[in-house]
């Protein structure tokens, strides 16, 4: 009978510690722990078909990205609509996020924006009524406007950057929030750089426009 080599039982061998990411390859818990987040607003267009929504959600919820928040909307290209989505990730989660959401069959273009980007959101405030005057003076500090008020509760409407929500969110807190609904951040860049590489609404709108002109002077 052929003995074995001699060695370390199965349950006695060392065992590397962590886990393994999507593709397979062992992740170091040190350096991963060693890994700093931040938030990156990423702007994807794509074609505005059904579906499209759902992939995107499909692929975070596989990917365990974390986001903080989606808004989607038509842009000046007939099909085409702009995702912007902000990410609170490490460096190379961001990296991915936008390599997989350049590979879904929809895209167009992926890109991140600068820090310099010119961004908004809006928020629904429903607060306690029994103040009317303090809520009006605070919806007025923060640029807002009321949409309904009665006897009971009153409805501000509040837009800007995300700090500027944040902080009208904390001052209505006072008279009491019941109801809070958030559009979460969108964006473009600033001047003229594409909000998403190669983009160029604006030659697309002077071709058509040009297109428009030239077409009448046929007809005529």
């Amino acid at each position: 009978m052929t003995q074995g080599l001699q060695g370390p039982r199965p349950e006695e061998r060392p065992h590397p510690e962590g886990r393994r990411n999507a593709q397979g390859e062992r992740i170091d818990p040190v350096q991963e722990a060693k890994q700093e987040t931040r938030q990156a607003t990423v702007s994807a267009l794509v074609k505005h078909e059904p579906g499209v929504l759902s992939l995107v959600s499909g692929l975070f919820s596989r990917r365990q990205f974390n986001i903080e928040s989606l808004t989607v909307g038509p842009t000046t290209v007939d099909g085409h609509a702009r995702i912007t989505l902000v990410v609170e990730e490490t460096d190379a989660g961001i990296d991915q996020i936008k390599k997989q959401l350049a590979k879904l069959k929809p895209s167009i273009a992926v890109g991140e924006l600068g820090t310099d980007a010119v961004r908004a959101e809006l928020v629904l405030l429903k607060v306690q009524g029994h103040e009317p005057d303090k809520v009006h003076a605070i919806t007025q500090m923060y640029e807002g406007q009321t949409l309904d008020a009665g006897p009971r509760t009153i409805t501000v409407q509040i837009t800007g950057d995300q700090r500027k929500i944040d902080d009208a969110v904390d001052a209505f807190r006072q008279f009491g929030i019941i109801e809070i609904a958030r559009t979460g951040q969108t964006a473009l860049a600033r001047g003229d750089t594409p909000t998403t590489p190669g983009e160029s609404p604006a030659a697309s709108a002077e071709s058509t426009a040009s297109e428009t002109q030239d077409s009448s002077n046929t007809q005529q």
